[in-house]
C-alpha cells in the first residue's frame, strides 16, 4: 500500500506580512501534481491545514480546490487539525465529503477515530489523532483521575490507550505532536517548560507515525516517527533545507519504505550578507531569479557589514531586492554590544529555567522547590487555557 504524508499547510499565513497567497497556490498545484504522478491509495494530513483558527477566505478556496482536485482522482484523504486549527471548524461537513472518500477527524472527545483500507496483504488501519493537550482529556475523566493528567505526555499516552490496536495488524498513526528530541525551527509555536514533549515510547505499536507540528523534516531517532515537514520554508531558519513530501510503502507487516519527494517553491528564502556597495552590485546578484523589470523576486534577509549606518537602507535595497524581509547589521559595533545571553543560547532553555536565572539574579538566591513547583503548574495552566 502506498501513502502520501503531508503536514503544515498553515494556508493564509503571512511572511512579515508579505502574502504567501501565490507561493501557497503553487506549492498546492505542485504537491497535487506529485501525488497524481505517484496514485498512492491515500494521503494523510498531520494538521495545521491553516495558519490561524478562523483562516481567510482565500485560504479555505485554496485547500477546496486542492482537495476537489484529489476526490476526482477518488484519491483517499485523512485531515486532523493541529494547534493552529480550529478542530470544528476545519471538520465542517465532514459527513458530506466522505461520500468524496475524505476523511475529517472530529474535535477530540475521547473516541477512537479509525479508518480500514485493504490491499493484498491485508488491513491498514489508520487511526486518525487530532492535537490533544491535557484539558482535552480532563474534560472527559472524573476529578480524581484528572488530576494525574498535568503534561502533553500523559494526555496523549492516555488518548492512545483508548485506542483499540492490533498488533499483528498493520497500523499508522496521524496524529500532531511535538515528540521530544525533535529540532526544531523559528516558525513553530512551542509552549514554555517543554510540558508539549511527547515521549517516542507512547507510539511503539504503530508500524509508522504519521506526524506534524514540527516543520523541518526529519525521522525521530530509528524509529518509524516521521515528520514531513512543511512544504514551504516559514523562517530563515528552513533557509537551507529541502522541502519535501513523504512516500510510505507498506508491504507485508514490518516491511516499510519511505522515499522523499522533493519539492521547489515559487520564491525561496535566501540569507546574504556583504556591504552594501557588494549586495547592490549585480555581479552578486545575476544568478537569483528576477521579473521583468530586474528585480529579485525571492525572499531575502540581508545582513550588512558595513562599519557605517546607510541612509534609508531598507528603501534602497528594495529596488533590487523587492521582497526584503529582515536587514540586520554584522560589524564591530553589533558585535561589541554587551547581551545577557547570546539569542541562540535563549531558545535553547525552556520558560522556567529562563525565570529561574532571572529570579536568581533578582533576589541573590535561587527557587526554592516550593516555588519552583508553583511556577511549574502556573505554566502548565498557562497553556491549558491558552
Amino acid at each position: 500500500m502506498k501513502l502520501i504524508h503531508l503536514s503544515d499547510l498553515h494556508l493564509g499565513k503571512r511572511l512579515n506580512e508579505f502574502s504567501l497567497y501565490d507561493d501557497q497556490k503553487y506549492i498546492l498545484e505542485e504537491i497535487t501534481q506529485k501525488i497524481f504522478a505517484q496514485a498512492p491509495d491515500a494521503v494523510v494530513i498531520a494538521g495545521d491545514v491553516y495558519d490561524k483558527a478562523v483562516p481567510p477566505a482565500e485560504a479555505m478556496q485554496l485547500f477546496d480546490a486542492f482537495l476537489t482536485k484529489l476526490a476526482e482522482r477518488k484519491i483517499c484523504v485523512f485531515i486532523i487539525s493541529g494547534n493552529h486549527d480550529s478542530a470544528e471548524r476545519l471538520a465542517f461537513g465532514s459527513r458530506l465529503m466522505e461520500q468524496s472518500r475524505v476523511f475529517f477527524a472530529d474535535a477530540y472527545e475521547g473516541k477512537e477515530q479509525k479508518f480500514t483500507l485493504q490491499d493484498e496483504y491485508g488491513p491498514v488501519n489508520i487511526f486518525l489523532l487530532p492535537y490533544i493537550k491535557p484539558i482535552l482529556v480532563k474534560r472527559l475523566l472524573a476529578e480524581e483521575e484528572a488530576q494525574q493528567i498535568l503534561t502533553h505526555h500523559q494526555a496523549v499516552e492516555w488518548a492512545v490507550k483508548q485506542l483499540h490496536i492490533n498488533t499483528k495488524e498493520r497500523n499508522l498513526l496521524v496524529a500532531h505532536q511535538f515528540v521530544t528530541g525533535a529540532q526544531k525551527c523559528d516558525s513553530e509555536t512551542v509552549f514554555v517548560g517543554g510540558i508539549d514533549n511527547v515521549g517516542a515510547d507512547v507510539f511503539a505499536d504503530f508500524d509508522y507515525v504519521a506526524l506534524g507540528h514540527i516543520h523541518s523534516p526529519q525521522q525521530i531517532g530509528e524509529s518509524n516517527i516521521f515528520y514531513c515537514g512543511t512544504p514551504l520554508k516559514y523562517s530563515f531558519s528552513e533557509a537551507e533545507q529541502q522541502k519535501n513530501l513523504n512516500l510510505i510503502e507498506l508491504g507485508v507487516k514490518g516491511k516499510i519504505t519511505t522515499k522523499l519527494l522533493p519539492l521547489q517553491p515559487l520564491r525561496e528564502l535566501r540569507k546574504i550578507k556583504g556591504t552594501y556597495d557588494e549586495v547592490m552590485r549585480k555581479s552578486f546578484y545575476q544568478d537569483f531569479p528576477a521579473d521583468q523589470e530586474g528585480r529579485l523576486q525571492d525572499f531575502f534577509h540581508i545582513t550588512l557589514t558595513d562599519e557605517e549606518h546607510i541612509p534609508d537602507a531598507v528603501l534602497r535595497l528594495r529596488s533590487v531586492y523587492k521582497n526584503l524581509l529582515q536587514l540586520e547589521y554584522d560589524n564591530k559595533r553589533t558585535r561589541t554590544e554587551q547581551k545577557f545571553t547570546a539569542v541562540s543560547q535563549l531558545k535553547q532553555k525552556t520558560g522556567l529555567q529562563l525565570f529561574a536565572e532571572f529570579y536568581e539574579l533578582q533576589n541573590n538566591q535561587p527557587l526554592t522547590l516550593e516555588q519552583e513547583e508553583f511556577l511549574r503548574g502556573l505554566m502548565e495552566k498557562m497553556e491549558e487555557e491558552g
